[in-house]
This record gives C-alpha cells, structure tokens and sequence, in this order.
C-alpha cells in the first residue's frame, strides 16, 4: 500500500509528482494549472524542492526523478504517460491524449516518453560541460520525519 501525503489540494484527483527544475516539466505544470481553472482537481509537489521526502510517497528520489509519477486520491500509484492521459482527461482534454493510449498506439508513445524522460535532464538545462546532475536529496530520517 503507498501513502500520498497530499500538500498542494487535499482535494485533488490527482497529485502529480514534478521535478521543478526541468523547463518542459514546469511548462507542462502551467499549462495544467492553466487548465484546470483553480477547480483544484490536479495538485503538484515539487520532487526538486526543498520539503519533499520520496518515501513519504513510497518511491525513491531516483525512481521519481526517472519517470512521472502520481497518485490519486484514493492513494494509487500511476506512473509514465498514464499520468499524463489521466490529468489531460481530468481538465477537459483527455480526448487530446486518447490516441496515446489507442493499443495500436500506445507501446509507441510510452516508448517515446521513457526516452523524454531518460533523457530530459541531460537535454533540458541540467548539464554544463558535458556533466549532468540531479539535485541530491535528503533522506527521511527520524530528523526529518518530523517537519514543520
């Protein structure tokens, strides 16, 4: 079972996991925010920010760093382009994204998004002479178990 600590909207459908630093991912979020018009049916939590703790969601820094994650608010686990046909269709444009889920279609598109996401901190704005880096993460911790 995976707890979703919900800090954003306790009454989002889905929290999605986003890494704040990547400049395509923060696009996407506005772009969400955008359409969701303040109904508050999708939340966010920043992996790159300083009070996020990976175990609280049940997933390592590395795992959520790897690949989308989300959860609904009935605590399931949703990971890769699923999230993103989910919290397209919560905000009115799931139709947009259904062919990424069409069975003829999809193994493609899913292929293509773990390649973005294998990629996307080496393409995006975290790489300066030929080295990459991901932000490093604290771990939880009795110390940190107890936050403000």
């Amino acid at each position: 079972m995976t707890t979703s600590p919900r800090t954003e909207n306790a009454c989002a459908a889905l929290t999605l996991l986003i890494d704040g630093g990547c400049s395509v991912c923060a696009r996407e979020v506005r772009l969400l925010r955008r359409l969701d018009r303040g109904r508050g049916v999708l939340a966010f939590e920043d992996i790159s920010g300083p009070h996020f703790i990976a175990s609280d969601w049940g997933v390592t820094h590395e795992e959520a760093m790897a690949q989308m994650h989300a959860f609904t608010s009935d605590g399931e686990k949703i990971i890769g382009m699923e999230v993103f046909r989910r919290a397209y269709a919560l905000v009115g444009l799931g139709w947009l994204w259904a062919p990424t889920g069409w069975p003829i279609l999809r193994p493609a598109f899913d292929a293509l998004y773990r390649v973005f996401a294998r990629n996307r901190v080496r393409w995006f704005s975290r790489c300066s002479n030929g080295a990459c880096a991901m932000p490093r993460r604290r771990e939880h911790t009795e110390e940190t178990s107890v936050r403000a």
